[in-house]
């Protein structure tokens, strides 16, 4: 499939592949790398390594399946890397940022997608990853188990758990400060 007797790709299936593809990409990429811009240029190179390799799938479904490994993959190192360089420009400025006063409602609605976001990302990897998936990448159960190499009940297990750990992460705050011990009881 996506390749004709000539080893060319075929524009139809790559063009169906991509309006099916992209949506779960991009809301998957958007969600880890923090940001739209990157989101988009991590989706088209996803495409591109698809297109210059000219991989060849069965079906279309595990062609998408591969793309959101590749996609989740360069996500977590463009997020990683972007860490990196706001730890390193925290270090050489030290200086607080002030942050511009909003309404109270558009404060209140920052800070909750802050406190989701770092309760998000003090999940253990293979919690957070389902997670992500799940809600940010609108898969179903069996298609994050195919993205993942798991069964599908291992999903819904780890997808009960890190909802589990992300309410008790939540539920613990105060003054905006996560308690680093929550999560770690003896039912993990």
């Amino acid at each position: 499939m996506f390749l004709d007797g000539e080893g060319v790709f075929s524009p139809e299936e790559f063009r169906a592949l991509y309006n099916a593809a992209f949506p779960v990409l991009f809301r998957v990429a958007r969600r880890i790398a923090g940001s739209e811009e990157a989101a988009e240029d991590l989706c088209q190179d996803a495409f591109f390594r698809l297109y210059e390799k000219k991989m060849v799938f069965p079906r279309s479904e595990e062609a998408k399946y591969w793309l959101i490994r590749v996609v989740k993959n360069a996500a977590l190192n463009y997020a990683k890397r972007k860490d990196r360089e706001r730890k390193a420009y925290q270090r050489a400025f030290r200086e607080g940022r002030r942050e511009e006063e909003g309404s109270e409602e558009a404060l209140l609605k920052k800070e909750s997608r802050e406190a989701v976001r770092s309760a998000l990302d003090k999940l253990p990897y293979n919690l957070r990853m389902v997670l992500i998936l799940k809600e940010y990448g609108e898969l179903n159960y069996k298609e994050i188990g195919r993205t993942l190499g798991i069964s599908e009940g291992n999903v819904k297990v780890r997808v009960f758990r890190a909802r589990e750990r992300l309410s008790t992460l939540l539920g613990n705050t105060e003054d905006g400060q996560v308690d680093g011990r929550a999560g770690r009881g003896g039912d993990g």
